[in-house]
């Protein structure tokens, strides 16, 4: 007995040896990479702590005649791919540029809002004015700063959600090409823009109730996995090509190899192949969206056709044979036992309500994984609408000003 005992605890030393070796062999390169990434952390927070962010709202004349493409134009100078040298990434914690594109119905007034760092304030002002000579642009107080939630629901009451691609990101939802808004002469009362859907429906908000609807974009990197290799990453370009051959490869491996031209396809893959062909052919955005619904308990009920409003927000969007923008996680959960005595739920709220105020979507400390859409896609869910838009509640200016003439006295 004393025998088996003794012999046991030699092998638990022997065992407990073997850790202690691995330990002084491995441990430094462990706890070095430990310090490592929390120094990286810390770098980073302290990198985006000292960002100066400017809320600029758009208000624009009764009589604008623009289409979907001006706004495109102006997105296209939102791509921003430096992040400055690599030694600041590395010992500074720097980013890559983002920006928040916001749609807000405040009480079924809606506004139009544009969130950028303070020094490209004048660059995307100038933007806007290429395109929108009209317009008018304010910076603005924060209107999410506006509502203090903490959680207990004594006065406000929030729902909210983000969203998600259904398919791959190459391939596109419906654009405004798709209904025809790139079209030059077309009537006002026979233009179809689907994003008057969800201005109609944000602007029936009444007294004591907001909905809000943000679009974080970045431009797109490498993060998509190369096909052949372990580490090796590709961009979204890439990723549409490979999704095209993979098409291709389909058809020519059911005829022994041979090539197979547009008859031998299904009208399904050749308007697939077509479309994601289209799609990468322009500059694509890593982008995040999330929405909000907002009830003030003391001056309106909570209304859960905002809710299934903000679920279905970007069913117009979609098309037979493109993509779909879909609900990817929502502050509630299906089965009471998922939430005992609405613990999470409460977390899940103040964690959305604190990621939407920081317009956290593409690093701490709320990182989220982002879906692709190009300048085309972009534009079409967030663009200034023309006359065919008749929401009252739409804030426009009265007039367009125009310069005073150059041949008035001094």
């Amino acid at each position: 007995m004393l025998d088996s005992l003794i012999q046991k605890f030699a092998e638990s030393f022997v065992v407990v040896g073997v850790i202690f070796q691995y330990f002084i062999y491995w441990g430094p390169f462990v706890l070095g990479f430990l310090l490592w990434n929390m120094w990286r952390d810390f770098l980073l927070k302290k990198w985006l702590s000292n960002m100066n962010w400017i809320l600029l709202e758009v208000k624009l004349p009764k009589d604008i005649k623009k289409t979907p493409l001006a706004m495109e134009l102006m997105l296209n100078s939102l791509y921003q791919t430096s992040g400055g040298p690599w030694t600041d990434k590395l010992f500074k914690g720097r980013t890559q540029d983002w920006f928040s594109l916001e749609i807000v119905s405040i009480e079924g007034s809606i506004h139009f809002f544009i969130r950028v760092r303070d020094f490209y304030k004048n660059f995307v002002e100038s933007q806007i004015y290429a395109q929108y000579p009209s317009a008018e642009i304010y910076e603005s107080a924060d209107y999410a700063r506006r509502i203090n939630y903490k959680g207990d629901e004594s006065q406000w009451q929030p729902w909210g959600l983000e969203y998600r691609l259904a398919g791959p990101d190459p391939l596109p939802i419906a654009t405004y090409v798709d209904f025809g808004m790139n079209k030059g002469g077309v009537k006002d009362e026979e233009q179809i823009d689907p994003l008057t859907t969800i201005l109609e429906m944000m602007g029936t908000c009444g007294k004591g109730e907001q909905i809000w609807l943000q679009i974080g974009v970045k431009a797109s990197g490498k993060r998509f996995k190369k096909p052949g290799s372990s580490f090796g990453k590709q961009d979204w370009v890439a990723e549409g090509e490979k999704m095209i051959n993979e098409i291709n490869t389909k058809y020519k491996s059911a005829t022994g190899g041979t090539e197979v031209g547009d008859l031998g396809m299904t009208a399904s893959d050749k308007a697939k192949i077509q479309a994601i062909t289209r799609n990468i052919s322009k500059i694509g955005f890593d982008c995040g969206i999330r929405g909000f619904y907002w009830v003030n308990k003391k001056q309106a009920s909570f209304d859960v056709s905002k809710v299934k409003g903000l679920v279905g927000m970007f069913i117009p969007f979609k098309l037979d044979s493109y993509n779909e923008i879909k609900i990817a996680r929502a502050t509630d959960f299906d089965f009471p036992w998922e939430d005992f005595m609405n613990i999470r739920v409460q977390h899940e709220k103040r964690n959305m309500f604190d990621a939407y105020k920081r317009r956290s979507f593409f690093f701490a400390p709320h990182k989220r994984k982002p879906f692709v859409l190009n300048a085309e896609e972009l534009a079409t869910i967030y663009h200034f609408p023309g006359m065919v838009a008749e929401t009252p509640t739409f804030g426009r200016i009265e007039s367009r000003k125009g310069e005073p003439p150059t041949n008035l006295p001094i």
